[in-house]
């Protein structure tokens, strides 16, 4: 694989300056008019514009998607197929935690009750706890790219496959959290004493197959 490193560092500095300044509306700032369709796709296309597209055929945000939402009850239904403040800010908090989880884990999180008053906290809070992590990520990501930045301390240049070696720690960051996110929401209403024996049992399973059988002597 042949990358432009200059190339790579300038979309890294973008991103960072992106994220460091993206913030997503706040809930008075949200339209309560009563949408239709078309209009909420427009609206969530502005304010999700970080969510890649490949191509026009392979839009993030499609009716189709919305109406699984509301069919999946992951979100409350339209009134009258309009969309209120309640459901895009239900759209927003679903299309951006889908980027790390599954719509199972996406439908422990949310609020299961439709009152605007705790939707409504919930998502002030929401908001505010993504715009944290994406300075934190920022953070994380230049230290992890500074051979690629030019910002190595030993003043070596970057060698030739640290760009591949930066996408791969990505991909693999990535993995490990949506792994561990998997794994603690599975903890919801579970029986503690329950999953303590199970790991027990199943520690002790492993172990006795990490044992290599002893020969006997001659």
């Amino acid at each position: 694989m042949s990358y432009d490193k200059e190339l790579v560092a300038h979309k890294l500095q973008r991103w960072e300056n992106y994220l460091n300044n993206y913030k997503l509306p706040a809930w008075k700032e949200l339209p309560d008019i009563g949408l239709y369709m078309d209009q909420v796709i427009a609206l969530l296309g502005q304010y999700l514009d970080f969510i890649p597209v490949e191509d026009q055929k392979n839009k993030p945000v499609t009716p189709t998607t919305i109406n699984n939402y509301v069919r999946l009850k992951v979100m409350p239904a339209p009134e009258k197929r309009k969309y209120y403040r309640i459901h895009i800010a239900y759209l927003i908090m679903i299309f951006t935690l889908k980027q790390g989880t599954s719509i199972n884990g996406i439908q422990q999180l949310l609020p299961i009750t439709a009152d605007e008053e705790e939707v409504k906290k919930f998502y002030t809070g929401y908001i505010d706890r993504l715009q944290d992590i994406a300075l934190f990520y920022t953070t994380q990501t230049r230290s992890a790219a500074q051979e690629i930045l030019g910002l190595s301390e030993d003043g070596q240049e970057a060698r030739e496959d640290s760009v591949e070696h930066f996408i791969i720690q990505n991909i693999l960051t990535s993995g490990f959290s949506r792994i561990l996110a998997e794994k603690l929401l599975r903890l919801q209403d579970a029986d503690t004493q329950q999953i303590l024996d199970l790991e027990e049992s199943n520690s002790g399973t492993w172990h006795r197959s990490m044992e290599m059988p002893h020969k006997k002597e001659d």
